[in-house]
């Protein structure tokens, strides 16, 4: 990636100027046969940017990844990487490496032999093939393992492997479909740690397809919400998390209670079956508006915490999840329903077991309001 330019800030303090578009998407659709698989879709991604396509099973998001690479080339719509279209062109003549689910590795070959497939040709003589080879294979940590073939490596060691191969002919552009869904969680965890720290170290534009909401959070700079071939939202984590464009994505993305309410006339008041509810959501909208409310399990407040805040109503505790470093609780109230995360120190000085009723609050700014499909 291009060193950014700095500018001073108020202070004396350097400021990088907003990174380019790298990736120009614009009105992309895809159509298989009678099935429409991506419809209308425009996004820019940045230089050095790391994006995830999210969402749920059939929504496009993988069919977008493989339309950038031309392995399923869009049927509308144009798309641009950096000053040039490569909208009709094929895999081969676009500037991108990919890492798929399975690794696709050659059993035959080594490790070293793996890496260095695709540098051929002119631009890559022995030694600075060889060189590249040996710096990718050091920079993922296996150059003990170079002369080894898949079948001696571990699932992790592979998909190390495998990214290395994508990352040697220095690519523009890095794809990522599923990479670390055939892992077991701890292994993921660490792998996508390095290869943040990696994408970061070498700048390079990346796009990962992933069904791990926890995992797209913990490494983009950005995601890319999809729904039925469209796209939902696009933002940073907290974006997303804290502030979804929809209904859809607020029920997507992160955990979260939902249930039906309805504007009060009080101005910023709801009433969510009978029980009134301050939302400063809703304020400015029409008296007996239909709506659907979200909670996140982490904006309940419980006990004395819940006291002093409006609305604040008993529930029963009607299951007690432990999860390591909190519990959900499920609490009801006549035809209502939340979850709430507390430590378990908490859970215990609250006495909260399944039968016991609690005093319940949400802040009034916690509460996600939108208008119910009609």
């Amino acid at each position: 990636m291009s060193a950014a330019l700095e500018t001073l800030a108020e202070g004396g303090k350097p400021l990088p100027t907003p990174r380019s578009a790298y990736l120009d998407i614009v009105s992309v659709g895809k159509v298989f046969g009678t099935f429409t698989a991506l419809k209308d879709v425009s996004l820019t991604i940045n230089e050095g940017e790391f994006v995830s396509f999210v969402g749920p099973s059939g929504c496009g998001k993988t069919t977008l990844l493989r339309a950038i690479a031309g392995l399923d080339p869009a049927t509308t719509g144009v798309i641009r990487q950096g000053a040039r279209e490569i909208t009709g062109l094929p895999p081969a003549e676009r500037d991108f490496g990919i890492v798929f689910q399975s690794y696709a590795l050659f059993p035959n070959m080594s490790v070293a032999e793996n890496v260095g497939y695709g540098l051929r040709g002119p631009a890559w003589p022995r030694a600075r093939m060889t060189a590249r080879v040996d710096e990718l294979i050091r920079l993922v940590g296996l150059a003990e393992h170079a002369h080894k073939y898949p079948a001696q490596l571990s699932g992790g060691q592979q998909q190390r492997v495998a990214l290395a191969r994508a990352l040697a002919p220095e690519p523009g552009l890095l794809l990522l479909d599923e990479p670390l869904s055939a892992l077991d969680a701890i292994v993921r965890l660490h792998l996508r740690q390095e290869i943040r720290a990696l994408q970061r170290r070498l700048g390079v534009t990346t796009i990962m397809v992933t069904h791990d909401q926890e995992e797209a959070m913990g490494v983009s700079d950005r995601l890319v919400v999809m729904s039925r071939g469209r796209v939902e939202q696009v933002g940073t984590p907290e974006e997303v998390y804290r502030r979804p464009a929809s209904a859809f994505v607020a029920g997507f993305v992160g955990r979260s209670s939902a249930f039906d309410a309805v504007v009060e006339a009080a101005p910023g008041m709801i009433v969510a079956a009978g029980h009134h509810l301050p939302a400063d959501a809703a304020r400015g909208l029409l008296y007996g508006t239909e709506l659907r409310v979200f909670v996140r399990p982490e904006d309940v407040r419980l006990g004395p915490a819940a006291a002093g805040l409006p609305g604040a109503l008993q529930m029963e505790v009607v299951h007690l999840e432990f999860l390591g470093a909190a519990c959900r609780i499920t609490l009801e109230a006549p035809r209502l329903r939340l979850e709430a995360d507390a430590s378990p120190d908490l859970v215990q000085a609250l006495g909260a077991v399944p039968g016991v009723m609690l005093l319940v609050g949400v802040p009034s700014e916690r509460l996600m309001v939108f208008k119910a499909d009609v």
